[in-house]
């Protein structure tokens, strides 16, 4: 069985987290306002019972792919993977595009380990500007 590339990946988990986090009462609509749901997603759901509680490797992934999609349709840019590297999920990045390269699954890990300061809304405002 042959398994899919890092991009198609990105492709399908992003547009599986936008279904899951507007179902479950987020607004996830690929807009920088969005991160702010991504926030607070990480803030109602990083609980021992919340959400990331299980499958956190595959939602982090998730998270990572919408605000890397979402840089994208906002700034232009393409995402750079590499299949071969075994911690490619975690390492996929995502060069805007003025050359700015930036890592939203680090950035997703980082946001569940330390909390409110690393905001992902503040955060893709900055890469923004």
């Amino acid at each position: 069985m042959q398994q899919n590339t890092l991009m198609e990946d990105i492709a399908t988990a992003s547009d599986w987290v936008v279904r899951a986090l507007n179902s479950s009462g987020y607004k996830a609509d690929y807009t920088l306002e969005s991160m702010r749901e991504i926030d607070r997603f990480f803030q109602e759901q990083n609980t021992p019972t919340g959400l990331l509680s299980q499958n956190r490797g595959s939602i982090l992934f998730a998270l990572g792919a919408y605000i890397g999609q979402t840089a994208i349709r906002l700034r232009g840019g393409s995402w750079q993977t590499d299949d071969a590297d075994p911690y490619g999920e975690v390492n996929i990045a995502v060069e805007l595009a003025d050359g700015t390269l930036f890592w939203p699954v680090v950035r997703c890990i980082k946001r569940a380990k330390e909390g409110e300061e690393e905001s992902i809304y503040a955060y893709l405002l900055a890469l923004l500007q």
